[in-house]
């Protein structure tokens, strides 16, 4: 039998059979461990089939019935560790010629047979076929507009190929995942179902087909999903008319229609006789003629005395008015009084008003003091602007307490079209359109390439900003030794920052760079970054990055770490750092849950397109920080883009959905948008997991005639089962006619540098009367920790314990977070609230021993 087996293989003919079994003898029949699988030869490379049996004293392979020559195989020998029994395994390659070559009534096939000393076993045959795909779809899908809750099925059959194709479906570029929504099956027959139509399924659709060979793409499919209108109810009839008609109106507005849905059928007015044709039109009886004439008599008497009653009034008013406002600065200053002659102002809301007019103002706000042996008054630069010639007297119970007495007289000089400082903490948030709050237009936002500040600082110290970012930084006094000058930089990257997050880690906001790197400081300086993260420990974790000088990025401190190296305090829209060393830092955020919110801003900018009649929309969703608004206006500035509306915030949770923008209520006649356009769908990794560039939609609209010059719609910007923000857009697409959206930021572009006391809300003389009193720990616990917990600093003390004045650096975090309101009434306040409890400590345990007090008083009736 051997010797019939070997003569088999080895010899010229190969159709000569081998015994199927050899004479018994003790032992076991082959088992096989590995049999031969199904192959696709992939191009012209070869295949590799393999057997592996035991006990095998032999294995041969068999192809199309006959067998393979021995020297095309093969063969490897062991022993099994556990039976002793001998182990065999063979290969053997198989080339797309010799399968090409085979023309049988089934496919190329391989088996192996194994012997042993009892017998032979066969294993299971293996089919080897060329793999292909095909170019082209037997089926593409075809576009559909569909009625909205309609049904949507597209259809696509692949291309034919060996192994057959998986089909995937795309929509607007971007997979369809039906195990994330309901509404949407693609399981039947390679089919895409849609259940139930929405106006956020319109959009165009691909088929994609793969195999191990290639992929292939279907024809696109554009699917629009129209919404016809509904009449609303007819309206009441209006009052019978002189020509003794009625009407009645009804708009098509339930709903209007949408996506190029038909508008409603039938007239939107009707009119019809209200007096059953008994109306006589022409006579006028003379009780009529009595009925006006009366009233117009008496229209003319009550407007003739108005009139007198205004001259008389006038004429009683004195000129120059003293005001007081008992209830300002309640936190520890003075009420002021002024008196001033408004000479034509430009401000006052009636132009027909008398311009020599005396016109009297009252400001409770707070009043930035400097220190008494300076002549020159240092207040926010343009507490009275509005007013000219003003004279204020201030005197504060809080410098008394300290023990600063005199009484200073300042005089301040008015500018125009400036107002008072308000306490909006959020960077470049646009609130009400009247609001008088530092206005500055968006011709005033910087266009420079390099976002960068230098400027030099000494011994007194100072602040430097890059204006309309929210990035800043305070040098205290004292920092830099005397006699000494430093030229200190503050830059922001724009371009994409090198430190790139990990896994869902996000950038909260601008890579900040301060130096140089070798200056040392004797105090830690103030550095503040804007963020845009809604802050709260349940939902983030949020770290400081230090960039080192080999390029990698190093973990400073979380900011909840307890550290004495630096200090975090996050307000809710900027962090405020002490720091010694100056380099590049940024700010990381590692949610730690699914509720963790991103804040977003959403703009919408619009401009003509080169064809006139086309309209283009851009809507941002970008960071909530003020350098990330600044980098899309700079962008739109030379695109001739213009902001239509005033932004608005958008909470946008990690929690994978993704966000939604389409435009709505397009006027119909008047307005067509291109219907793949009308909604855009952006996946969650592509909202959440960069901040650069910013992230933008484009819509293109287009008119239906040249003459209409004007546009309004809605822009939808949702989170799917998020948070929804809808902005009103109603503009001229004129130049000549656009209005100017305007936007509320703080005013720090015109002064970049402020160096020596200027750069300081409080006083040098009163700040250092402050630390002498609260560094210096007494029985009464009136110490710098009680100024900590005041000023809601109560995390991480043991920082401020390790500087040799723990006050004077609470007091620089609070210059740091006041740097725009200048709110010294809160510091009052507080300094108010720790007198007084001290003051009742001090009747119980040493009511001989007399203290100065913190309390707010008021001496000679001021």
């Amino acid at each position: 039998a051997e010797k019939a087996h070997y003569l088999a293989v080895s010899g010229n003919d190969n159709s000569e059979a081998l015994p199927e079994s050899i004479p018994s003898a003790p032992g076991t029949l082959p088992h096989f461990m590995e049999e031969p699988d199904d192959a696709y030869i992939i191009k012209s490379n070869p295949i590799v089939l393999r057997c592996k049996a035991m006990p095998a004293m032999q294995i041969f392979f068999k192809c199309n019935g006959e067998w393979v020559h021995q020297n095309e195989h093969v063969s490897e020998e062991s022993m099994d560790e556990t039976t002793g029994l001998k182990v065999r395994e063979v290969f053997i390659n198989v080339t797309r010629q010799q399968v090409e070559d085979f023309h049988g009534p089934e496919d190329y096939w391989c088996q192996c047979v194994a012997w042993s000393h009892l017998g032979t076993s066969k294993s299971r045959k293996a089919s080897v076929r060329i793999a292909y795909l095909r170019k082209n779809f037997e089926q593409d899908p075809q576009g559909k507009e569909v009625p909205i809750e309609g049904m949507i099925v597209l259809h696509c059959r692949p291309p034919e190929g060996v192994p057959a194709a998986e089909v995937e479906w795309l929509k607007n570029e971007e997979p369809i995942d039906s195990n994330l929504d309901e509404n949407i099956d693609t399981r039947a027959d390679h089919n895409l179902i849609i259940r139930q139509a929405r106006l956020s399924d319109s959009g165009n659709y691909t088929c994609m087909a793969a195999n191990i060979v290639a992929k292939r793409r279907s024809m696109s499919a554009t699917v629009v999903v129209y919404v016809d209108g509904n009449w609303e109810v007819w309206s009441e009839w209006s009052v019978c008319s002189p020509e003794c008609e009625h009407l009645r109106v009804r708009e098509c507005i339930a709903p209007p229609p949408r996506n190029g849905g038909k508008y409603c059928e039938g007239l939107s007015q009707e009119s019809e006789n209200c007096t059953e044709g008994l109306c006589i039109q022409d006579i006028e009886t003379a009780s009529d003629i009595a009925l006006y004439s009366g009233l117009g008599a008496a229209v003319i008497a009550v407007a003739v005395l108005v009139v007198g009653v205004t001259l008389y009034r006038r004429s009683q008013s004195e000129y120059g008015v003293d005001v007081i406002d008992s209830s300002a600065l309640t936190g520890g200053f003075q009420t002021f009084n002024f008196k001033t002659v408004r000479q034509g102002n430009s401000l006052l809301l009636n132009s027909s008003m008398q311009p020599d007019l005396t016109v009297s103002r009252t400001y409770s706000g707070p009043i930035c003091l400097q220190d008494p042996l300076d002549k020159e008054l240092m207040t926010e630069s343009s507490l009275f602007n509005p007013l000219s010639d003003i004279k204020v007297k201030v005197q504060s119970s809080f410098m008394v307490s300290l023990g600063v007495t005199e009484r200073a007289e300042y005089h301040g000089k008015a500018h125009s079209g400036t107002f008072p400082h308000g306490n909006n903490r959020a960077f470049g948030t646009i609130q009400a359109r009247n609001k008088a709050t530092y206005i500055q237009n968006l011709s005033s936002i910087s266009t420079t390439s390099e976002l960068k500040t230098t400027a030099i600082f000494g011994h007194l110290g100072g602040r430097l900003v890059v204006p309309n970012t929210g990035v800043s930084l305070l040098i205290p006094h004292g920092a830099i030794p005397e006699e000494t000058s430093w030229e200190i930089y503050l830059a922001i990257t724009q371009r994409e920052s090198s430190l790139q997050p990990e896994g869902t880690d996000v950038l909260l906001g601008p890579e900040v760079t301060c130096g140089p790197a070798d200056l040392s400081v004797s105090t830690p300086f103030a550095l503040t970054i804007p963020h845009c993260a809604e802050v709260n420990s349940e939902h983030w974790n949020i770290h400081l990055k230090k960039r080192t000088q080999q390029g990698k990025w190093e973990e400073v401190m979380s900011v909840e770490e307890e550290t004495t190296s630096c200090y975090c305090l996050l307000d809710p829209y900027a962090c405020h750092i002490l720091l010694n060393s100056f380099g590049t830092y940024a700010l990381i955020g590692e949610p730690i849950s699914d509720c963790a919110v991103r804040q977003l801003k959403v703009a919408v900018f619009g401009c003509l397109s080169c064809n006139s009649l086309d309209y283009n929309l851009r809507v941002y969703c970008m960071d909530n920080t003020p350098c990330a608004f600044q980098e899309v206006v700079s962008d739109e500035r030379l695109q001739g883009g213009q902001l239509l509306e005033e932004p608005k915030l958008l909470h946008f949770k990690g929690n994978t959905f993704s966000l939604q923008i389409s435009v709505l209520d397009i006027p119909p006649f008047l307005w067509r948008i291109k219907p793949f356009t009308a909604c855009q769908e952006v996946p969650f990794s592509r909202v959440w997991g960069s901040s650069q560039p910013p992230l933008h939609c484009a819509f293109s609209l287009e008119r239906y005639t040249p003459a209409t010059t004007q546009l309004s719609c809605k822009v939808c910007v949702r989170q799917v089962k998020g948070h929804e923000q809808i902005l009103q857009i109603q503009t001229s697409i004129l130049e000549n006619e656009k209005e100017t959206i305007t936007f509320f930021a703080h005013d720090d572009s015109n002064f970049p540098a402020q160096m020596g006391p200027k750069a300081f809300k409080i006083p040098y003389s009163i700040r250092q009367r402050i630390c002498a009193t609260f560094d210096t720990p007494n029985a009464k616990g009136k110490d710098w920790q009680m100024l900590a917990q005041k000023n809601s600093i109560n995390r991480n003390l043991s920082y401020f314990a390790t500087q040799s004045s723990p006050s004077a650096v609470i007091l620089d975090l609070w210059e740091a977070r006041h740097q725009h309101d200048g709110d010294l009434d809160s510091l009052a306040c507080a300094l108010e609230e720790i007198g007084r409890t001290h003051s009742k400590i001090s009747d119980i345990t040493e009511t001989e021993i007399e203290e100065p007090d913190f309390n707010y008083s008021r001496q000679n009736g001021l």
